[in-house]
């Protein structure tokens, strides 16, 4: 008889961990027995254990260093961060024209929107373009197919603007945009995804089989009311533009477009409204403009439209323009007044102003608390003809023109204020009146106004406060300069001024010469009509015999300095007057001798050069001529910086003396006066002069100084207070602008030190007299602080002495 046995997976499990259990039991614990020593390996353990088993790698210096399979490639960073960050502007606008409406249609379509949108570009056929279009933003195509025009028009957006731009306007020339409707519309919608969007083309639909056989109806945006389409659709449409243009079988530009976008983008129709957003257009089918606009502008969806068509007329353009432009003002008045309300409502709550940061006028900043005593804006007091305390150096001063004619038109504004709230009051006489310019907040007033009370026959006093906010800051585009350019230096010299003019030589050599600046110097020496200029007579040939040895000495590094003799007249030849050395310009009362010195000398340098007239008074680091090429600007600006004129700390003892120390109050002050230093491009100057001609006759040679110094007669319309070369662009027709700026690396004071050096005891300088019409010109030897602290002192003294 047979046993069977019936084992299944439980039996094998058992088994397993029977056997399992055994072999454990029996296995040795030491298991080196079963381990072949290897020599090396057991001497390398003991001495791991030596030194407390810690490993020691072992370095292998064979073939180092090993060079990078791979080289690493550096980061290009982009140069503007928005480039980084992808940010990219809000509308292009893309008009489909023809030559024969650049003129017209274009023009106006070109007026009444390009400057609010980012970028607008025409697009005609190529076939006989002409060149002479006022209008530049044209492009033109060779290909003159017309059902390729709007393909040639997405290729060039694609290939030129696509990274730049969120949003692409397609349209005719006979569409007008509502641009600030549309731009508002469009800063709702998200860029990141595709937008087809128009008017749907009412004459034209398809029906078209999708890949499963179905029927799609699709309609497309008409071209003539405008097409929005994404960046993300131009650059889809970029990768499929072959397949498009072999598929553009229609002469309808709405229905190839509306292809191309449902192959590229699978968009099946034309969206007029996209996450919320309307972007609807106005048809104007009956209508006449200029008949019927009373009718059009009381419906609503005209009002409302983002765009209008078709316009067949350059005067309507204009007309939908200004409407427009009205309704865009209308609503931001109707905003202003409601947020002012709510301001108002807010602040007039439970919280305090100062907690809520409500300041009048609502939308202005406040000032900047200052950070010291120093920077507190002061109050000028002022009339309606003159300002009182005007810096601390004038008490009186008259105002210019526009300051006369601001103070009045900030008057006649708060005087209608004051009848529209009180209209018993009568204004009779302005009591007292302030203003202040804040550079963060604006042009602020305070006025105090006698009024006269009809009602209650009496005079009353009222207080206002006006303020002319600063609104749009406009940065102004300028060319482009370097700092390489070279700069030519002209240094008048008179004949008392040989000392300052060496002293100017070996600056210019340390700062310029050694260096190896990009720089020449011309030297113009001024000679009296009797006065020798050759031989050992020459009063000037100490620096004539430096210029040469300069010259020779770097004549390797391309520098030198050159020299120009001009020849008084005997009118102006007289003896130097020692009064003369208060005066702050180096010409002294005949500030017109700068237009002799850089007429003569612009004859031996050209016309294309970067002038310096400079002053031999004057020292300078090398920032200063940097900052003189980087805002001198051919055709576009001049530069007239302000020095800092320094104390005679020297002879007068009431300050340190210092050259290489900072500005400051105690040191000297910036000489605002003082125009002798100018820089400017040589035919800018020359083009200036001839303008100017009949009121300043242009010197080309010694015989014609006496009729620009002494021509008392000034043509009809030309202004005879022309007395520097900076008030020559000032008063000029041309477009140059007029940079001054203080300059603290431009410094004076070299006469008025050598001139007291020689005068230990002030017997000299006591007898110098400053003429009262020429004071702000004449040089300031301390502060009103010093000199007063000087007073007091000698005053205590004289009183303590009268005691005794």
């Amino acid at each position: 008889m047979g046993v069977h046995f019936n084992i299944n997976r439980t039996h094998y499990l058992l088994a397993g961990l029977v056997c399992g259990f055994v072999l454990s039991y029996y296995s040795p614990q030491d298991y080196s027995e079963f381990v072949t020593e290897c020599p090396e390996a057991t001497e390398h353990s003991n001495k791991l254990l030596e030194h407390g088993g810690e490993f020691e790698p072992q370095l292998n210096l064979e073939q180092k260093p090993m060079i990078a399979k791979k080289p690493v490639k550096n980061i290009v960073r982009p140069r503007y961060y928005y480039t980084e960050l992808g940010i990219r502007e809000k509308l292009f606008v893309g008009v489909l024209t023809a030559t024969e409406n650049i003129e017209s249609l274009a023009t106006a379509i070109n007026r009444t929107t390009a400057h609010l949108v980012n970028k607008m570009k025409f697009f005609i056929n190529a076939d006989n373009v002409q060149s002479n279009f006022l209008l530049k933003n044209i492009v033109g195509f060779t290909d003159t197919r017309d059902n390729l025009r709007p393909f040639h028009m997405l290729k060039y957006l694609a290939d030129n603007y696509l990274d730049e731009y969120d949003y692409f306007l397609l349209q005719t020339d006979t569409t007008y945009v509502n641009a600030r409707m549309l731009r508002r519309q469009l800063e709702h919608l998200s860029v990141t995804m595709d937008v087809y969007m128009g008017t749907v083309d009412d004459g034209f639909s398809s029906d078209d089989e999708d890949g499963g056989g179905a029927q799609k109806t699709r309609q497309y945006c008409d071209l003539h009311a405008g097409i929005i389409l994404s960046s993300g659709v131009i650059r889809k449409i970029k990768a499929n533009l072959d397949w498009c243009v072999r598929n553009c079988a229609s002469n309808n530009h709405n229905v190839n477009i509306g292809k191309c976008v449902a192959y590229s983008t699978k968009i099946r129709a034309c969206l007029e409204s996209w996450q919320g957003i309307d972007v609807t257009s106005y048809r104007l089918s009956n209508y006449k403009l200029y008949r019927d606009f009373h009718l059009i502008a009381k419906e609503a969806a005209f009002n409302e439209a983002s765009t209008v068509f078709p316009v067949t007329s350059a005067d309507d353009f204009y007309l939908l323009h200004a409407y427009y432009s009205r309704v865009h003002l209308e609503r931001n008045g109707r905003v202003k007044r409601e947020l002012h309300a709510e301001a108002m409502q807010i602040s007039n709550g439970t919280l305090l102003n100062d907690i809520l940061e409500v300041r009048w006028p609502l939308g202005v900043p406040k000032t900047n608390p200052p950070e010291s005593r120093h920077d507190v804006i002061p109050w000028i007091a002022l009339n309606t003809t003159h300002a009182f305390m005007w810096n601390s150096e004038v008490n009186v001063h008259r105002l210019s023109a526009v300051d006369e004619e601001d103070i009045r038109n900030v008057l006649n504004k708060t005087i209608m204020e004051a009848a529209r709230n009180s209209p018993d009051a009568e204004y009779r006489s302005i009591h007292s009146a302030y203003k202040r310019f804040d550079a963060v907040r604006g042009m602020d007033y305070r006025l105090l106004l006698n009024f006269y009370d009809r009602k209650a026959k009496q005079m009353t006093l009222k207080s206002f406060e006006v303020i002319k906010p600063i609104s749009l800051i406009e940065i102004v585009p300028s060319p482009y300069v370097t700092e390489s350019t070279r700069v030519a230096i002209l240094l008048p010299t008179f004949e008392h001024q040989v000392q300052e003019s060496e002293q100017f030589l070996e600056a210019y050599e340390k700062t310029c010469m050694d260096s190896q600046d990009n720089t020449f110097l011309m030297l113009i020496f001024f000679y009296r009509a009797d006065t020798p200029s050759k031989g050992d007579e020459d009063v000037f040939l100490p620096l004539k015999n430096i210029a040469l040895a300069l010259t020779e000495k770097h004549k390797q590094d391309g520098s030198r300095v050159a020299w120009v003799s001009v020849r008084l007249p005997p009118e102006l030849s007289a003896q130097f007057d020692e009064n003369y050395r208060y005066h702050s310009s180096l010409y002294g009362p005949l500030a017109r001798m700068s237009f002799v010195a850089v007429d003569l000398a612009l004859r031996k340098i050209g016309l294309e050069s970067l002038v310096l007239v400079c002053s031999n008074t004057a020292s300078f680091r090398p920032d200063f001529l940097n900052r003189v090429r980087m805002n001198t600007i051919q055709g576009f600006q001049v530069f007239s910086p302000i020095g800092f004129m320094m104390y005679p700390c020297e002879w007068t003892g009431l300050c340190k003396p210092c050259e290489n120390c900072d500005v400051g109050q105690g040191s000297g002050y910036f000489d605002r006066a003082n125009y002798d230093v100018v820089s400017f491009y040589s035919n800018d100057y020359v083009a200036a002069r001839k303008q100017l001609e009949p009121a300043l006759p242009i010197v080309r040679s010694d015989r014609d100084i006496p009729n620009l110094l002494l021509n008392d007669s000034v043509p009809h319309g030309f202004d005879a207070t022309i007395t520097s070369i900076l008030d020559l662009f000032a008063r000029s027709d041309s477009k140059i602008h007029v940079l001054r700026a203080i300059e603290p690396n431009l410094r004076f004071g070299r006469a008025i030190s050598n001139f007291l050096a020689n005068d230990t005891h002030g017997e000299r300088f006591s007898k110098l007299r400053c003429p009262e019409e020429d004071r702000q010109r004449c040089i300031r030897i301390a502060s009103k602080k010093q000199i007063g602290d000087v007073f007091v002192q000698n005053t205590k003294q004289y009183e303590n002495r009268e005691v005794v």
